[in-house]
């Protein structure tokens, strides 16, 4: 008889739990977000069995990259719609102003009581 393979879900378990002692010595900050990212893996069990992949460790780190990729989707999205508008350089005022460098003292004063020429 074929032997049956366990589900994705309790595999994906499995291999969660192998990093229990690596997740114990995190700071707490890092340990939320390998936290995060375990539910990430989750949230796509049902799709990581279809892979037919005896190593869970493959679908876990694609759903990870899935994830991540939503979310940097997302923000960009985001982004688009909050960023202002580019205003053209012949239309902006401080393009019409040419650059004036603003001058400086060319001697300074250093700690010892002493000055220093500058040299540009």
């Amino acid at each position: 008889m074929d032997k049956t393979v366990e589900s994705f879900r309790i595999t994906l378990e499995g291999e969660i739990n192998q990093w229990n002692g690596f997740a114990r010595a995190l700071r707490k900050l890092d340990r939320e977000a390998f936290d995060e990212l375990m539910d990430m893996c989750r949230s796509y069990a049902s799709e990581s069995s279809c892979a037919t992949n005896p190593i869970a460790f493959e679908p876990m780190v694609m759903s990870i990259l899935l994830f991540q990729q939503k979310r940097i989707m997302q923000m960009e999205r985001e982004l688009e719609t909050i960023k202002p508008e580019i205003v053209k350089p012949q239309e902006s005022h401080e393009a019409s102003v040419p650059f004036e460098p603003k001058h400086e003292s060319s001697v300074q004063v250093v700690p010892n009581g002493g000055e220093q020429k500058r040299l540009f």
